[in-house]
């Protein structure tokens, strides 16, 4: 009865604060440039006098910059505000999370939607076990009195907050403002890296995050152009009732493969007009497109990974007759790939190497081969 209490009571008071805190606004604006962005096509930043900086995300999101001191430039005053650098983040997209911890700002995350446990970046867990960051709940259900008390700067969320639009509307009637990121719908994977600039920005480690997206950069550029090998590959994994999980064609970990010389062998995939990354198929359509493949990858970060080639029969013998089982080539992914969202490069990087025949087990960083 308390705690529901004083939100409330934080609810009634909020519209108050937050016109007293309303900066005055400039007699003009003028905008002087936007940051510079290499891939990234799903958010824009423009730079006005006196610091501000307007951030306007694919969807149509916008949101005003402000450091402190700077004054809102005329125009934009009802445009919601994040005053940077921000503190006490709250995120609650884990995709996020290595995109700020290569800023060099996790000490700016201070709650998460993701259990301890579930962390494949070591950085972060030790972060919550150490309380530096604390867990506060599902999504679609997190702590809002402990949001509230302690103070959050800005909360971070994924495109699946948009299934559940109670949750957002009730972060921001407390006067949080709520960012949905959109960089796993970046066409290139670059796209995806250089987000790290946006949360650099955000949290005062724009110059870290830069050095960064620069180092990745050459990396990829070392890449480029790499000639096709008209290797073909599968990438999935299979459901506990036997479905198989792919990648849509259109998909950053399908533009990898190609980026890196191969080819995807699912090219015969149902229509879907979901914001889905995946499709799922049968294992009789998954045998017929994928059985000549070259290469076999296994995604372990969904349905856990295969040790051998005996645990991965068990999953569907029907495997036995691909090419690549017979043949010793099939890879499976680390657990961390998904959560290590920064590292698109040294991904594209693993994919070449084993397309080309070059691997070495211990040299690769996100793939490892089942023997």
């Amino acid at each position: 009865m308390r705690r529901a209490l004083c939100l409330l009571l934080a609810l009634l008071s909020l519209p108050l604060c937050a016109c007293a805190a309303k900066p005055a606004a400039q007699a003009d604006a003028a905008q002087v440039g936007e940051m510079e962005l290499a891939y990234a096509e799903n958010f824009r930043v423009e730079n006005y006098v006196g610091g501000a900086a307007l951030l306007t995300i694919g969807d149509g999101q916008r949101f005003l910059l402000l450091p402190e001191e700077a004054e809102t430039p005329r125009g934009l005053e009802q445009v919601p505000v994040i005053h940077t650098p921000v503190r006490q983040v709250y995120l609650a997209s884990s995709s996020a999370a290595d995109l700020f911890l290569q800023a060099g700002a996790l000490e700016a995350v201070r709650y998460s939607s993701t259990k301890t446990d579930d962390w494949r970046l070591p950085e972060l867990q030790h972060a919550q076990e150490k309380e530096d960051t604390l867990y506060v709940g599902k999504y679609s259900a997190p702590d809002y009195e402990l949001l509230l008390t302690e103070g959050c700067g800005l909360v971070v969320e994924n495109t699946m907050i948009l299934h559940n639009p109670a949750a957002k509307e009730k972060l921001e009637a407390l006067g949080l403002p709520v960012m949905i990121e959109y960089s796993s719908y970046e066409p290139h994977p670059l796209g995806r890296v250089e987000w790290v600039k946006l949360y650099g920005l955000l949290t005062g480690h724009l110059e870290e995050a830069e050095a960064f997206f620069d180092s990745q950069q050459k990396l990829f550029q070392s890449l480029e152009g790499a000639e096709s090998t008209g290797k073909t590959v599968a990438f999935f994994h299979i459901t506990p009732n036997g479905a198989v999980v792919v990648r849509k064609q259109a998909d950053y970990v399908t533009r990898m493969i190609e980026l890196a010389g191969g080819k995807t062998a699912l090219t015969d995939l149902p229509a879907s007009e979901n914001a889905l990354s995946t499709v799922t198929i049968q294992m009789e359509s998954f045998y017929r497109q994928a059985r000549d493949a070259d290469i076999l990858i296994y995604n372990s970060t969904v349905a856990g990974d295969v040790e051998d080639i005996e645990a991965l029969l068990s999953l569907s013998p029907l495997l036995a007759d691909f090419k690549a089982v017979r043949e010793g080539n099939v890879w499976c992914t680390e657990q961390s790939m998904f959560q290590k969202s920064s590292a698109a490069a040294g991904m594209i990087a693993d994919f070449h190497a084993v397309l080309t025949g070059s691997a070495e087990d211990d040299a690769l960083q996100f793939l490892h081969k089942v023997g």
